[in-house]
């Protein structure tokens, strides 16, 4: 990857546009990035950053404000970069979220991230000629092409301000978490996860089983009723069962016994009562029959009446059908005369005329009154017409009343709506020249702001020119004391270096290894303490001195600036033209305030006309229509009321006469059914009585009296019937009884005991159901035992198999996950890390060495960490020049810029060979070297100078004033008071 051209607008401390053309800057391969602290010169990397990923390294990330607080609202935030990776050369453009304030109205609105990618040299297979434009895909190409993610490319290409010397002092965890998102070793923790999961599972799962097994040895307990034993379960499954056998032997044995003396006891029992019911019978039948013969009489009295009884029965329908026929006479009889009088109250004369003349009247009567029904519907339909006469005349009156109402409303509107429109135009008129006078109210009253400021301006050049004199002079008198101070020291370094020498070891100058006069420090000599306090009290002045230049152009801009915008005006000038122009913006503010108002009211008196116009419309119409009506109906009604009077006759009208009629049709009908129905009762009386005196005489009765006195109820006559089939049976079944064979030779008076029998044979029988139930309760028990014995067998055989594959799986687990047996508590995680970081480390050592010429190598160890933590990824240092091996914590400053350039430089190397990405062209190193003196530096330069060899370009950022010196081509960042400003040295 080779970076070639980076444009930022708005974006940091930058507010206009910055281009820095690294094919500029890297023609030599190394340059420099100077400025002071907090110009932005790490701004610069974040924005490579920013266009490759669209995040920036480190913690500036996470607080995702990018853009500069001096941008114009309109100006947009953008990263424009132009880099080539694996020979396709494109151009990324991003800009990121910000708050900007709205076009229209008060507040803020969010500007929305965008992204594009354009390709500037032919087009790679599978990607679209025309580029790249969702953030998404942009980011997944950039990835792709460099072949390692953002954590890897600010680690591997940004090698930022102390990462790497918090990474080399930092404990196991925290070395773990960065080497984990370089390496990308989650597949390894998710196989520790895996393995946990899985142990979790089968633990669970053996859980299970145990608690099965537990629960088959109550269940056993339970049924054999002891309490089950801590240890040799399986001698006591078996004595159990044991004794369970023998218990059911004896149970079978019992149970034997006890039917054999019950069947004996019940054969007994059996004779004594079948001797018993036989003696029962035989006195049961002796005693019916004495009975029998003293009901006799009783029973001859039942037959004579049961046989008068059902003599009578055969002329009892008869009677009764007689006398129903002379009630349904009387009856009918009263109706006939009920009917005659409502029929004569009608009037109609003819009342005694026959069932036939009434018949032929009523249907005379029915027709005419049938003629009057389409009569009786017009006559009601005559009445609503009227009424809707009267309605109609009502309805146009009020009709005509609303069209002269809405003529006088309509007046005058047409009119008032033209005013209106015109009073809406001047003052829509009067908005637009606002839109116009206001951003000139707004400048004149920034230039009045501006000349009143004018004076404290040119006060302010002459402050900073005062300072910066001063700031000069105290550098000047700073440098002078240091070169004062470095010229003393060199001239009492032979003192200095035998201070260090000891007796045996060699001399640094000569490599003796006798010492016999050694130097000693002169009066005034100057240390190497002496000398840092005078480069850091010169290093200070600088800055001070730098920083009173940039407030005097700070001052000079803002002076230049206010009397560009004044253009010779003052303060006078400008407070007369701003009160004229108040007034007249004034004036058309009032009349622009009016259009909601007008133009309000010229659509509500739009409307109003509308709405007049189409209710008087309406009214029109309506009065129309009823009139018209009107006239219709009164001709209908006066033909109508010709016909009516015709047809009602003498009475009120046609449905009275109607009714009169229907009335006696109705009477006439009545009379007719009450005579008919007179005549045929009496012939059917005639008839019943006829058919009842010759019931009598064949029933052997005299008269009628008679004949109800020997009747009897049906209920009756079955009670004498039963009770005289019940005697005769009951004397036939006695007499069965005593003519049985079996009963010959048996007496009433034998005795027989039957109680001594039941009672030794219900003995019997209780003893037999308890040996049964016990026989049945020690075969269950023993059967239940048996089965619990088997299932308890299989899961504890199930279990054991399950117990080993766990207990392998366990120490595995807590193997792989540091623990258990594994004696330098590693996890497979940190083994693989470990394997990285000893690569990093031997390609580190390399750096190093040559960096501290020999003295210091990294020292990668696997040993475990303090209280039994995890172990693997400690990194100590080795000094050859006592030969042990110390942490990096116990480094110095500079040492410790050395190790971590060192360590980031393998780091990078061990990276990119891991990922597989594109060619590394250019590389960045951000702060540190004002940590060295000036022999290391020159080491590390030529370790600087050996990166750029291959056609590499290596990017330093620092503030330190030699390396100004050391490196020609560098780019300067200056501070502004709007922003920072790039410029290119050469």
């Amino acid at each position: 990857m080779r970076l070639h051209r980076l444009e930022v607008v708005a974006f940091g401390p930058y507010r206009k546009r910055e281009i820095v053309d690294f094919d500029a800057l890297g023609s030599d391969g190394l340059f420099l990035l100077h400025g002071d602290t907090g110009a932005g010169k790490t701004t610069l990397l974040d924005a490579v950053a920013f266009a490759l990923f669209g995040v920036v390294p480190g913690a500036r990330g996470q607080v995702k404000r990018l853009r500069c607080d001096f941008a114009e609202p309109d100006e947009a935030t953008e990263v424009v970069l132009e880099l080539t990776v694996q020979r396709q050369r494109m151009r990324l453009v991003r800009s990121p979220e910000y708050q900007r304030p709205k076009r229209r109205g008060e507040g803020t609105t969010t500007q929305q991230a965008k992204a594009s990618l354009t390709w500037l040299d032919g087009v790679p297979d599978g990607h679209p000629a025309e580029g790249l434009a969702r953030i998404d895909e942009v980011s997944r190409t950039v990835q792709g092409l460099l072949g390692m993610s953002s954590e890897q490319f600010f680690q591997v290409v940004l090698l930022p301000q102390g990462e790497f010397a918090r990474f080399l002092r930092a404990e196991t965890d925290e070395r773990e978490k960065l080497l984990e998102r370089l390496f990308g070793t989650k597949r390894f923790a998710e196989i520790e996860a895996w393995f946990r999961d899985l142990r979790v599972e089968k633990r669970r799962e053996l859980d299970q089983r145990r608690q099965n097994v537990r629960e088959w040895v109550a269940r056993f307990a339970q049924v054999a009723r002891e309490d089950s034993p801590e240890e040799n379960l399986a001698e006591w499954v078996a004595g159990v069962r044991e004794s369970a056998a023998q218990a059911v032997l004896a149970a079978r044995t019992a149970e034997q016994q006890a039917r054999s003396a019950l069947d004996a006891a019940e054969k007994q029992l059996l004779e004594r009562r079948t001797a018993a019911e036989r003696v029962h019978r035989l006195r049961s039948a002796h005693r019916r029959l004495s009975l029998l013969d003293d009901q006799k009489p009783e029973r001859d009295r039942w037959t004579t009446e049961l046989e008068a009884a059902r003599r009578a029965a055969t002329v009892v329908g008869a009677a009764a059908q007689a006398d129903r026929c002379a009630s349904e006479l009387e009856k009918a009889r009263t109706t006939e005369q009920l009917r005659v009088s409502e029929l004569a109250g009608t009037g109609y004369a003819e009342i005694h005329a026959d069932a036939v003349e009434l018949r032929r009247h009523a249907g005379k009567l029915r027709e005419e009154a049938g003629a009057l029904a389409g009569l009786v519907a017009e006559a009601e339909q005559q009445a609503r017409d009227r009424r809707e006469i009267d309605d109609l005349v009502d309805k146009a009156e009020e009709a005509r009343s609303s069209v002269l109402v809405l003529t006088e409303k309509l007046d005058g509107i047409p009119q008032r709506v033209e005013e209106l429109r015109q009073q809406l135009d001047a003052a829509n008129a009067a908005a637009v020249q606002l839109d116009g006078l206001r951003p000139r109210q707004a400048e004149l009253a920034a230039a009045l702001q501006d000349a009143a400021g004018l004076p404290r301006a040119m006060e302010a050049i002459e402050e900073a020119a005062e300072r910066v004199r001063a700031a000069t002079d105290k550098h000047q008198d700073a440098r002078e004391h240091r070169l004062k101070l470095r010229e003393l020291r060199l001239e009492g370094m032979a003192a200095e270096l035998a201070a260090g020498l000891v007796d045996g070891a060699a001399c640094p100058v000569c490599g003796a290894a006798d010492h016999p006069t050694p130097a000693r420090p002169a009066e005034g000599s100057v240390d190497r303490t002496q000398e840092a306090e005078a480069e850091a009290a010169e290093s200070r002045a600088e800055r001070a001195r730098t920083a009173a230049e940039a407030a005097k152009h700070d001052a000079e801009t803002t002076l230049a600036a206010l009397r560009e915008r004044l253009r010779g005006r003052n303060e006078e000038e400008l407070n007369a033209e701003l009160r004229q122009l108040r007034r007249q913006v004034a004036d058309l503010e009032s009349q622009a305030q009016q259009r909601a108002r007008l133009a309000g009211e010229a659509r509500s008196a739009e409307a109003e006309a509308r709405s007049l116009t189409d209710k008087l419309r309406f009214a029109e119409q309506a009065a129309t229509a009823a009139e018209t009506r009107r006239r219709t109906l009164l001709d209908r009604v006066e033909e109508r009321a010709r016909r009516l009077d015709k047809a009602r006759g003498e009475h009120p009208d046609v449905a009275a006469r109607r009714a009169y009629l229907n009335g006696v049709v109705r009477a006439l009908d009545a009379l007719t059914e009450a005579r008919l129905t007179r005549v045929t009762a009496e012939q059917q009386l005639e008839q019943r009585r006829e058919e009842l005196r010759d019931c009598l005489v064949k029933a052997e009765f005299t008269t009628i009296e008679e004949m109800r006195a020997a009747a009897r109820p049906d209920e009756t006559v079955a009670v004498l019937d039963k009770r005289l089939a019940q005697a005769a049976a009951e004397e036939a079944a006695a007499r069965a009884v005593l003519a049985e064979p079996e009963l010959v030779g048996v007496s009433p008076d034998d005795q027989v005991d039957v109680e001594s029998a039941a009672t030794a044979a219900k003995a019997a029988r209780d003893d037999a159901e308890a040996a049964v139930a016990g026989l049945r309760a020690s075969a269950t028990r023993a059967d239940e035992l048996e089965t619990l014995a088997g299932r308890l067998s299989a899961a504890t055989e199930a279990i054991r198999p399950l117990e080993e594959e766990f207990a392998e799986l366990d120490a595995l687990t807590e193997v792989i996950n540091g623990k258990g047996q594994n004696a330098r508590r590693m996890s497979l995680r940190s083994y693989v890390l470990a394997a990285r970081l000893e690569e990093i480390g031997l390609a580190a050592t390399a750096r190093l060495q040559a960096m501290s010429q020999g003295r210091y190598s990294f020292m990668h160890s696997d040993r475990a960490g303090a209280h039994g933590t995890k172990g693997g990824l400690a990194l100590d240092v080795l000094d050859d020049y006592s030969g042990t091996v110390r942490p990096a914590k116990t480094l110095s400053g500079g040492e410790s810029f050395l190790a971590s350039l060192a360590l980031a430089l393998g780091l990078a190397d061990v990276v990119a060979a891991e990922t597989g990405g594109a060619l590394l062209d250019t590389l960045f190193v951000d702060e540190g070297f004002g940590t060295l003196d000036a022999e290391t530096l020159d080491v590390v330069m030529d370790i600087l100078d050996e990166l750029r060899a291959g056609g590499r370009v290596v990017g330093l950022v620092s503030h330190v004033e030699e390396l100004r010196q050391r490196i020609p081509t560098r780019l300067r960042v200056r501070k502004a008071r709007t922003g920072s400003t790039l410029e290119v040295q050469m």
